[in-house]
């Protein structure tokens, strides 16, 4: 229990004492939610052709949405 008492102390201090490792900390969680939302974007996108199979689906989807009103 000592130990992990002595690791956790030394992690503590040692981020609580950073100067300039906060600024880049900082750059690293900008850098990782900009991949994220890209990813987002991009990758897991969905697309027309995988959310409708068949050509009916495909039909109803575009039928519906132009005679929507706005």
């Amino acid at each position: 229990m000592n130990y992990l008492k002595s690791v956790f102390n030394l992690y503590y201090e040692g981020f609580r004492n950073l100067t300039v490792g906060k600024s880049l900390w900082k750059i690293v969680i900008i850098k990782l939610i900009t991949i994220l939302v890209i990813l987002n974007i991009f990758v897991y996108d969905k697309s027309f052709k995988s959310e409708y199979k068949t050509e009916q689906e495909k039909q109803d989807f575009v039928f519906k949405n132009m005679t929507k009103g706005n």
